[in-house]
Formats: C-alpha cells, structure tokens, sequence
C-alpha cells in the first residue's frame, strides 16, 4: 500500500463548505476521509458523495452505531448503499450487536469495531466500573473485544497505535488495526484530548494498517505539505 493511502484525514468540522475545501486541498495526498457524526447529521448522507467527488479518496463513515442488534443491522443496511469503505460500531456489551451490523453490510462497506475511545484512560474505565484486570490494563480490554470483533467477521478495529501489536496477535493479521491518536514526529506537543498517542512511524511499526492524522494536518500552515510530509515519514521505513 503506498504511504499517502494509509492516511485517513478527519474532516471534523462544522460545515459543508468548509469540508468540502479540505477535500479538495488534499485530493491525492490522503487516502480516505473520515465523516464523522457531526457533519453527517449536519449535511446528511449527501456529503459522502460530495467529498468523494471532491476529494477522489475512500470514505470512513465515523458513526460509532450502539444499540440494540435489529436497530444496527437495519442502519448500516442504509449505508451499504451510500459506498463507504469502513463504517464504525461500538464493540460494547454484545456479539449480537456486531452481528447485525455485519449482516446489515452485506458485504459492500468494512464494520470497523470500535475497542475503547483513545480519550478514555485507566481512571475513567476503572469510575465506570470495569473490573481492576481491565481498568489497570487497558490493552486487556482492547484485546478481549478485537478479538470479538474478528469473531463476529468485522473487517478490522479502531484501536490506539500502544494495542496495534497485541491486537495483530491475539487476532490475527488479517484484522485492520486503524489508529487515531497520532502525532507525527515533527510537531511540537500540545495538550489535547487524546491520552494514548503515537507518531506515524512507529505506529505502522507496530502493526497499524491506517491512521487517522487530523489537527497536525489541518492546523499545518500548508495542509498539503503536511500531509505529504507524514507520507514520507512512514516511507522512511521502507
């Protein structure tokens, strides 16, 4: 796979327009872009079209679906229709769940389970009650429900770049590992949201297949050079 197709850039804003302009300025740079919940509630399914029309690159639908197996199923039999390649659901409490939104695919867009959320550390699992095997070890959690997810027949997980390895591991590597949470080596420190980060270079080392790069890219005083820029920090590797 070259470097720029493991790039997924998150188009996180709050607008139409203001997606559609990044779509256009990294056109050939990035590989996919992600949708997220709030513009997909803001400009409807239509969007996908838009962006892929704009952009010329994949789409990840970030939905995050949790609910009850019928309801999952039935939702992401909608959007096998809009021709997305990767489509979240939670892992959370049931197999049944990822079942459904299995069927519901019907083979035309890849369940991403969704492991544990790169902003929630050992305090916050611990507080909502997980037991101390799972709150004190985080990848323990993760691995338990990769390796649901794999069971299920879910095409891969959204998981930290730390539990890409183990993951590959105890699930095999036919599972994709995508990664948000990454800080390219290049960009100063800042003090965000996300408590598990990684550069691009070494999360690839460690077994992820696609990485979701969003605020060092567009935050960057020239998005594409950033963009081309995290490209070559993973072609480095060889």
């Amino acid at each position: 796979m070259k470097a720029h197709k493991r790039i997924i850039f998150p188009l996180d804003l709050p607008s139409e327009a203001e997606a559609l302009k990044y779509a256009e300025m990294l056109c050939g740079r990035v590989g996919m872009f992600k949708i997220g919940l709030e513009l997909f509630l803001e400009c409807g399914p239509s969007i996908v079209e838009k962006v892929v029309e704009k952009g010329q690159a994949e789409i990840f639908l970030d939905l995050k679906l949790h609910d009850i197996p019928v309801t999952v199923e039935r939702a992401v039999s909608r959007v096998a229709g809009l021709g997305v390649r990767f489509l979240t659901v939670h892992c959370g409490e049931s197999e049944a769940m990822l079942k459904g939104a299995v069927a519901g695919s019907d083979g035309k867009v890849g369940i991403l389970g969704v492991t544990v959320l790169t902003s929630v550390g050992r305090g916050d699992l611990k507080e909502a009650g997980f037991l101390p095997e799972y709150a004190e070890d985080v990848r323990q959690l993760v691995m338990k429900r990769a390796v649901m997810a794999r069971k299920c027949g879910c095409e891969g997980v959204v998981c930290s770049g730390h539990e890409a390895a183990v993951i590959k591991e105890a699930a095999g590597d036919g599972l994709f590992a995508v990664t948000p949470g990454i800080r390219p080596a290049w960009e100063s420190t800042r003090s965000d949201d996300q408590k598990r980060i990684m550069t691009p270079a070494r999360a690839i080392s460690a077994g992820a297949d696609y990485l979701v790069i969003g605020r060092p890219i567009r935050d960057a005083q020239d998005p594409r050079r950033a963009a081309e820029k995290v490209a070559e920090e993973i072609e480095a590797l060889g």
